[in-house]
């Protein structure tokens, strides 16, 4: 069964790989990502604020400090981290020599000043692809919808120009126009949209009046809205289109190339099953393939795509009445 696919111009045997995820900090682990037949390793993200320190010998948020002096109090300890700046480059190095897949590192950041030089030193490092994952939640009520997709299309555009290599952007789901969005980052020459970023949730102690930072696993339940809007950019953009949170089976991945991915990307189910349950989904699709007819994976990427609907905005209004009246009390 042929399951190859395109992914950032890189010519891979299959669409399943690690996402980003603390899986990659350990060479044995990547060793067993890849005997598992991950097809490319992703990187965990190296941080705005992380390479702000580095380079101000103190941990000083520099693009939030203009705004908010109280911010550095927010900074965590160095320590939090485990790859600072410089043990990040090394660990791409150690990671390339460790593997035969391709290996795509990971920028986090906000603002497109001051971390464009650590996007060429990750390319000499020699990562084969960079994806940039802007977290922002904008809480400013004065700043407009327009300010945070400027944002997040200016430090694409400054990572995309600084390096030759090619530059996906992580994107959340909550802009308010995010196929235009995603036009537009299409048209300023980036290789790839991963769908999407999962913002974590905070929790609150009402004992000790503390905000408490908690990490939940998806399940294959996020994968939905993941889904519609791989449906709606595919055939419509002529970036690459990754599908990350919510892919535990292989019947996920396969909705998802169907809606039309070209990558899939795993953490949550890696974390609970082990690296090995990423060559259960591969065989699982594989089977379902033969099963049901298909010949290769580039047969059914994109077959449930809304560029086929003559009237997407319609077709979505429909299935949403119909959703709402498909509820029948037991």
């Amino acid at each position: 069964m042929d399951l190859s696919t395109t992914y950032l111009g890189l010519e891979l045997p299959h669409p399943l790989m690690p996402g980003a995820s603390p899986l990659v900090d350990d060479l044995d682990m990547v060793r067993r990502l890849e005997d598992a037949g991950a097809s490319a390793i992703v990187m965990h993200s190296l941080f705005e604020e992380q390479i702000l320190a580095a380079q101000r010998e103190a941990l000083l948020f520099e693009s939030f400090a203009e705004s908010f002096a109280e911010a550095v109090s927010y900074a965590p300890d160095p320590g939090t981290f485990a790859l600072g700046p410089d043990e990040y480059l090394e660990q791409i190095q150690r990671i390339r020599r460790a593997v035969s897949v391709p290996v795509i590192a990971s920028l986090n950041g906000t603002t497109p000043q001051s971390w464009i030089e650590y996007a060429r030193l990750i390319e000499q490092a020699g990562a084969h692809a960079l994806e940039v994952n802007v977290y922002y939640l904008p809480t400013d009520p004065l700043e407009d919808g327009e300010e945070v997709e400027r944002r997040t299309l200016e430090t694409a555009e400054a990572v995309r120009s600084a390096v030759t290599i090619p530059v996906a952007v992580k994107l959340s789901p909550f802009f308010s126009s995010l196929a235009n969005l995603a036009r537009r980052l299409d048209e300023s020459g980036i290789a790839g949209l991963v769908i999407f970023n999962r913002f974590y949730q905070p929790d609150i102690d009402t004992v000790a009046l503390d905000v408490v930072p908690t990490v939940r696993l998806s399940d294959s339940s996020e994968l939905l809205l993941r889904l519609r809007w791989l449906a709606i950019l595919s055939g419509r953009v002529k970036a690459s289109l990754a599908v990350t949170g919510g892919v535990h089976t292989a019947d996920d991945a396969i909705k998802a190339v169907m809606a039309g991915a070209h990558a899939v990307q795993m953490v949550s189910a890696l974390l609970r099953r082990g690296p090995e349950h990423l060559r259960r989904v591969r065989e699982a699709m594989a089977q379902w393939m033969e099963e049901h007819g298909y010949e290769s994976l580039r047969q059914m990427q994109g077959s449930m795509n809304l560029k086929r609907c003559g009237n997407p905005s319609a077709l979505e209004r429909s299935n949403y009445m119909r959703v709402l009246q498909s509820w029948r009390k037991v």
